[in-house]
């Protein structure tokens, strides 16, 4: 026996002692873009796993604002994309595990959740969507970029080949939306998700569950690794007070991160176990919508106004810039010598026929906060 069939053989001896529940993912929608050869004693998702953690996009994460831009130049506990990302994955991986679902599945979907997201969070977003908008490329939105990171940007734009379980619960991930009860669309496959996508870029708004119950679990747990955390970032921030809260959600959820964290996760593993869907038990569900809508009222439609728009005039500027070397070949531009000259056949032909604006959009959502300020800096400087 060869060390690879030895592995190989302890791994499927592994896999007989796992007990999932009859609803987990646990050998289904493991169908890859491409065919693959060869074997891995690691399960199909476990290999998603690694090939985002290894990702060049997943490195990009600890440079990416969370809610408050800049803030982590002067503060560095203020929290990051990276910080929130492995919060949603301790998170999803408790709950999948009280739950008997695939731990391996809820990893991956949960690392990969935000790499399309764009420098400066959702300001960010927004205003590349702007951009994107004008340049007659649909909306942008970063659950939709994640999966064009993941099949057509990463390693040097062959994409990463992951399986349609973690890919489809990557763009399915939103957890802005508000369920009290997530049901898995389990008859979805790529049509569908193709279809979701065409219609989110055209501006539409279509209801899109997950195809698993794994899915469905990293989707809440978003929502729980960021309600709470946002407010201790205000707070810290001084943006808010922890008085300010209101007294229905202290009495109901908690007052602080860890206690609404550890009162969420109790609730969903409560009101979903033995179940086929993933929920809240109890009328959590109303107190967290409170808080939510208190987050929003006093926390995001709150932040720095003169930031938001030197972030969308920063994102213009240099969406303008980079189009125009585009135009000129100037090889010495960073699109070129930073994103393109890396990327192969499969990235070109993949944005062929929305070509350069396409290419920027992809480049600049790419950036870190600081590499993104540091090409505006070069750029008015030079211009100057």
């Amino acid at each position: 026996m060869t060390k690879n069939e030895e592995l190989q053989a302890i791994a499927e001896e592994v896999a007989k002692r796992q007990k999932f529940s009859p609803y987990a993912c646990d050998g289904l929608k493991i169908e890859r873009l491409k065919e693959e050869s060869g074997h891995s004693f690691r399960s199909p998702f476990a290999l998603d796993r690694d090939r985002i953690l290894y990702s060049g996009a997943y490195r990009r994460y600890q440079g990416k604002t969370q809610v408050f831009s800049f803030t982590n130049q002067f503060d560095e506990e203020m929290s990051n994309r990276n910080l929130h990302t492995t919060y949603v994955s301790q998170i999803s991986r408790t709950i999948a595990k009280m739950l008997g679902l695939n731990q391996e599945l809820t990893e991956a979907i949960a690392l990969g959740h935000d790499l399309g997201h764009a420098p400066f969070g959702h300001d960010g977003e927004k205003a590349l969507s702007k951009c994107s908008l004008e340049y007659g490329l649909g909306e942008f939105h970063h659950n939709i970029q994640s999966l064009w990171v993941v099949d057509k940007i990463a390693k040097r734009g062959q994409g990463l080949n992951l399986t349609f379980a973690v890919r489809d619960g990557i763009v399915s991930h939103d957890g802005e939306v508000h369920s009290a009860k997530l049901f898995p669309d389990s008859k979805k496959g790529e049509v569908e998700l193709q279809n979701y996508v065409n219609s989110k870029n055209l501006g539409k708004n279509p209801e899109f569950m997950p195809a698993t119950m794994e899915g469905c679990v990293v989707r809440i747990a978003d929502t729980i690794a960021y309600i709470g955390q946002d407010v201790e970032d205000a707070i810290r921030y001084g943006l808010i007070a922890r008085e300010d809260l209101p007294t229905e959600v202290v009495e109901h959820l908690g007052d602080n991160n860890s206690k609404i964290v550890d009162t969420l996760i109790k609730s969903v593993v409560l009101g979903s176990y033995g179940k086929n869907y993933v929920a809240f038990s109890d009328n959590t569900a109303d107190y967290l919508l409170r808080l939510k809508k208190f987050n929003y009222d006093k926390i995001y439609f709150q932040s720095d106004k003169n930031v938001k728009s030197k972030i969308e005039f920063g994102f213009k500027i240099l969406f303008e810039k980079y189009l125009e070397d585009l135009q000129k070949k100037d090889k010495k531009s960073k699109i070129f010598c930073h994103f393109l000259d890396s990327k192969g056949r499969d990235y070109l032909d993949s944005v062929e026929s929305e070509e350069d604006p396409r290419i920027v959009l992809d480049f600049i959502s790419t950036m870190t906060d600081r590499y993104f300020n540091q090409e505006l800096k070069e750029y008015l400087i030079l211009r100057s």
